[in-house]
């Protein structure tokens, strides 16, 4: 395909980006990248693993011929470890110790080495759905072995409440689970992130009741019995885990600008400078909805900045009703762009209010850079400041205005730019299905391409 890009006109006070005169076809599919860009990525790939080990677990388990009383204690903690490390792998300072390991290697290592750690963002995504998977069938096969064995808990006189309250965490995992599907997420992220939120707190007391309930069946000292369960430790574990974000639950003053109605700049500026990559959950209300935003520092300036644009009813009533204060939970949790510091030079593609994220790394990242930014009229949606800023940072800036010049291929134009910069890599903020599709049509043809995968 071959695209006329008209020169945008020059901006004042920022000088203008260079233009760029035609688009070049992508290179025939390289035969030794085509599972690089299948959909079978490392995201799904970790979830088969996952569950594969465990169902090995289980076929060894199962040809040992054990008692009831085996296959209740190993289903239960089965599903202990595997809930352990499905929630654990998604606590955000085991997702900054995953990047900062994987990050650290030197920019001296082959291409390949570091192009390969830098799908680290898929590790954790897909740990945590094939254990979380894999923890709902252990549970499910302790629930059916504890309903099918009434002696189990007969001495103490609680088998029927050790099956209701069994009953209600099997019921409790396949609502979550159900409503983590990608499709049920995407068209109804409230009820996602509610049944997450919720449905995990409920899922954590009842296991508290159910650990108190399995010490009393053994009919023996309650406390030496729950002391002696490595389920206890584990839930212990997982208690500490979900609350230490939550302890550090804090209402902060924020400043709030808005360029346009379709993007507002909100400062924090009595909070620590965060680490470029990082995203901050913001909430306006507690146990209201969450949501998280790439951190902006600017130079010279305390505090940081988060550039919200119009995406759904959350980020239009915030636009339109600036708050005073905001609620901010947890630490910053290093995202997906950060992978660009293994690599000499990036190539970032931004589509619409996908230079938010971007944002970050183009402003007050070291790693050279070359921005490809397709957008409508970039200065009257985002204003003019703020473009102007995105240009005295990266004045080869590629600005695609897609109400004069139409909808390229982000894969064609992404390319050309990799040639052209002598960029090692490419990183793309798009829409689902754009990002999935630029990054797999580069893949294909040995560019290591990255992007946000929407994993549950």
């Amino acid at each position: 395909m071959s695209t006329e890009l008209l020169h945008r006109p020059a901006i004042p006070t920022a000088r203008a980006p260079r233009p760029v005169t035609h688009v070049i076809d992508l290179p025939p599919v390289s035969p030794g990248h085509r599972l690089a860009g299948s959909r079978f990525t490392p995201f799904h790939r970790l979830i088969a693993a996952g569950l594969t080990v465990n169902a090995m677990y289980a076929l060894v388990l199962l040809l040992s011929a054990p008692t009831a009383a085996a296959l209740f204690v190993t289903t239960i903690t089965a599903a202990s470890v595997n809930m352990a490390v499905a929630v654990l792998i998604r606590h955000q300072y085991v997702v900054n110790a995953l990047f900062a390991v994987a990050t650290r290697a030197p920019l001296s290592w082959p291409l390949r080495v570091r192009a390969a750690l830098a799908k680290v963002h898929h590790v954790g995504g897909g740990v945590h759905v094939g254990c979380a998977i894999a923890a709902t069938a252990w549970f499910g096969a302790f629930t059916a072995v504890l309903s099918t064995q009434p002696h189990i808990g007969a001495a103490g006189g609680v088998h029927t409440p050790l099956v209701v309250v069994a009953l209600l965490i099997a019921t409790d995992l396949v609502v979550i689970a159900i409503c983590a599907r990608p499709s049920m997420r995407e068209r109804h992220h409230d009820v996602f992130e509610s049944t997450h939120r919720y449905g995990g707190w409920l899922a954590l007391s009842l296991f508290v009741a159910l650990t108190f309930l399995v010490a009393i069946s053994n009919g023996g000292d309650v406390v030496a019995a729950v002391a002696a369960s490595p389920n206890t430790w584990i839930l212990v574990v997982l208690l500490i885990g979900a609350a230490i974000p939550w302890l550090q639950l804090r209402r902060v003053p924020v400043e709030v600008v808005r360029p346009s109605d379709h993007v507002a700049l909100v400062s924090f500026p009595t909070e620590k400078r965060p680490r470029t990559g990082s995203a901050l959950h913001i909430a306006r209300r507690p146990l209201g909805q969450w949501h998280a935003f790439a951190n902006m520092v600017t130079p010279d300036e305390p505090g940081f900045r988060m550039a919200v644009s119009r995406a759904g009813d959350w980020t239009s009533g915030l636009i339109a009703d600036a708050p005073e204060h905001l609620w901010v939970r947890g630490v910053p949790t290093t995202g997906v762009g950060t992978c660009a510091r293994l690599f000499t030079k990036v190539v970032w593609v931004a589509t619409g209010s996908g230079i938010a994220p971007c944002l970050p790394h183009l402003l007050n990242d070291p790693t050279p850079a070359q921005l490809v930014w397709v957008t409508r009229h970039p200065e009257r949606t985002y204003g003019t400041e703020l473009v102007d800023q995105i240009l005295a940072a990266q004045p080869q800036a590629i600005l695609w205005n897609t109400d004069e010049d139409g909808k390229p291929d982000l894969a064609e134009l992404a390319y050309k730019a990799y040639l052209e910069s002598g960029a090692e890599a490419v990183i793309c903020i798009s829409n689902k299905a754009a990002t999935l599709k630029m990054v797999s049509e580069l893949q294909r043809r040995g560019v290591p391409a990255f992007g946000p995968i929407w994993d549950s």
